[in-house]
């Protein structure tokens, strides 16, 4: 089988979150084709796309006005998350700034429905806080509108249908939120959704009538359901179940009154499109002729009687679809292109489940390479971050690359992962942090067992918190690795808990445990302080500018590892939480694999 270098891989493309243009007849979509991703448009099926943004930085979105030929985008600078607000005219090129603020953070929130106003939550005035901004079209950042002051993470979930109040949501953790409906005349904030102990409210839209508001949430189970909220009654109720597993978003178009929800079975998405019949009931339509991966993205036509979304798979790149909502077919807009590596050549893995300490079963993904010589066969345990997060059959040209190198490649959902309920996710916390490290260790033992691996070739690798799960995998279980890749990893909980934003610390603490009550306890699971037992070879990847996890957290890390053990280091003075440019991500994959020949 021929062999491809690694900068063949990372010049796969990827096209996603799409938006139709008011007359239904265009998608906007972003696609990395220059490096970063960037603005395009495309007319029909197939059709050769248009590049309408011209950036060295990463445009994170791109939303078509609902009335006018316009498009509002974000992008911030370097990787520091700072997120300004930009305005395209697709056809002339004319770009608008529309916030002006480059310290601070925006966090998009939506067009009026009458296209002449948008919605955005902003840290500018308040560092470690969002309030909520209204700003007309074509007004600049000193015009917009301060509608409410917030203490904290908060985000927009869209305008009613006469355009008169705002959904806004408030994040505690990744488990437990709140909504609110504010009156955009009066000011007033209606708090909705009272509740003790940690429950989660997410992806919160409005009915089509402005009288309910429909979201997902665990308030009386132990998964995410979709219920509906009145706003005359103050009562929810149920209006589906995704029994063992989670609903985890719901969409809503309210002209037409169509309806699309997204349930998470073992981390592959099952989208459900129909037609709000009653308040509590679903016409469900044909299930949408997709490809069997992650789906998201949905964006409605104007008419409502399709849907734009974006999907992608183990073995196939991110692109999007359009659904016809009454029977199901779908047709693939973009042409993402592989680099000239054939489709056939990418592996998919194998859902699998091992036992864990305590008697669980723990979900993971594995995936052999083509080639797997009976005990000879390296892996490469990659970890996700989070930790509140899910790994998930969505392509990686990384993880590609790596399989045609002749590693396998192991993915643990461990205990705190999202995607499995309430309980399954509350497994780590604070105290209980590194029982998700042990379930790391489980993984190796079952990996042990498997006729391919070679036991004494298995790598840790993962970034931001699977950076740490790397380290505190490294530190506990000494002997078990042959190498770890720790990319904007956690060394420190402590330092970095000081040093995170300002804007990002309550929510973290509320996972990790707090600087006040738990500075002992966090001070004994931080793998800077036992950095001695590192015996495997450690590579170290960061960003200068990230936000989240300082580079200092590398920089300590470094020094005091390179007392006890090999370490590399690679610091990218133009990235923050991760690697989005190009020529980054060459070299620090470059540079990784040359890392694991050498040692692995």
């Amino acid at each position: 089988m021929r062999t491809y270098d690694i900068e063949r891989y990372l010049n796969i493309r990827s096209a996603y979150g799409a938006s139709f243009a008011p007359d239904g007849e265009r998608l906007s979509f972003l696609m990395d084709t220059t490096g970063v991703p960037q603005v395009w448009t495309v007319d029909e099926p197939g059709a050769w796309p248009e590049q309408r943004t011209f950036y060295e930085e990463r445009v994170t979105f791109a939303s078509w006005s609902p009335e006018n030929h316009e498009v509002i985008f974000g992008m911030d600078k370097g990787g520091n998350e700072r997120q300004q607000l930009f305005r395209l005219e697709p056809d002339t090129g004319v770009i608008d700034d529309l916030t002006q603020s480059p310290d601070a953070k925006h966090r998009w929130g939506g067009w009026s429905h009458d296209g002449e106003q948008f919605a955005f939550t902003s840290n500018r005035r308040d560092n470690s806080v969002f309030d909520v901004y209204v700003q007309d079209r074509d007004a600049t950042e000193a015009d917009a509108q301060l509608v409410h002051e917030g203490d904290g993470w908060l985000t927009i979930g869209g305008w009613s249908p006469d355009d008169s109040k705002l959904i806004v949501a408030e994040a505690y953790s990744n488990f437990d939120q709140d909504v609110s409906v504010l009156d955009l005349a009066t000011g007033e904030l209606t708090h909705i959704t009272p509740h003790q102990g940690t429950v989660r409210f997410q992806s919160a839209t409005w009915g089509p009538d402005g009288e309910n508001i429909y979201m997902v949430s665990d308030r009386a189970s132990d998964t995410l359901e979709l219920v509906r909220y009145e706003l005359d009654s103050g009562e929810f109720s149920l209006v589906e179940s995704g029994g063992d597993y989670e609903i985890e978003g719901v969409g809503i178009d309210e002209d037409s009154r169509r309806i699309v929800y997204a349930r998470n079975v073992e981390g592959y998405t099952e989208l459900t499109f129909g037609e709000l019949t009653a308040p509590d009931e679903i016409d469900a339509y044909p299930e949408p002729d997709l490809p069997k991966g992650v789906a998201g993205g949905i964006s409605f036509s104007p008419d409502g009687n399709r849907a734009a979304v974006t999907v992608t798979a183990s073995a196939d790149t991110a692109n999007v679809y359009v659904v016809d909502l009454k029977t199901g077919e779908a047709e693939r807009w973009t042409r993402a292109a592989t680099a000239g590596i054939p489709r056939d050549t990418f592996v998919p893995p194998e859902l699998v489940h091992y036992p864990t300490f305590d008697g669980r079963d723990i979900p993971a993904f594995f995936t052999l390479p083509e080639e797997s010589p009976e005990g000879e066969t390296p892996v490469i345990v990659d970890i996700h971050g989070g930790p509140e997060s899910q790994r998930r059959p969505s392509f990686s040209a990384v993880k590609q690359y790596f399989l045609s190198r002749g590693y396998a490649y192991f993915e643990p959902n461990v205990r705190g992962s999202a995607g499995y309920g309430k309980a399954y996710g509350h497994l780590d916390d604070v105290e209980n942090r590194m029982d998700s490290v042990a379930d790391i260790e489980a993984a190796v033992e079952w990996l042990h067992d498997h006729p391919a691996v070679d036991p004494d070739k298995i790598v840790a690798m993962g970034g931001s918190y699977g950076g740490f799960m790397v380290l505190a995998s490294m530190t506990e279980y000494p002997d078990l690795w042959a190498a770890g890749i720790d990319i904007v990893g956690i060394a420190n909980f402590v330092t970095f808990l000081e040093n995170t934003g300002d804007w990002r610390r309550e929510l973290r603490e509320a996972e990790y445990g707090s600087l006040e009550d738990d500075r002992e306890f966090l001070e004994s699971i931080s793998p800077i302080n036992n950095i001695e037992k590192i015996r495997a070879p450690l590579f170290v990847l960061h960003g200068e500018n990230d936000p989240r996890v300082p580079v200092s957290e590398a920089h300590q890390l470094v020094e005091e590892a390179r007392e006890h053990a090999h370490v590399r280091e690679l610091i990218f003075d133009d990235e923050g939480h991760g690697f989005s440019k190009l020529e980054n991500r060459i070299e620090a994959y470059s540079q990784i694999a040359d890392f694991l020949d050498e040692f692995v």
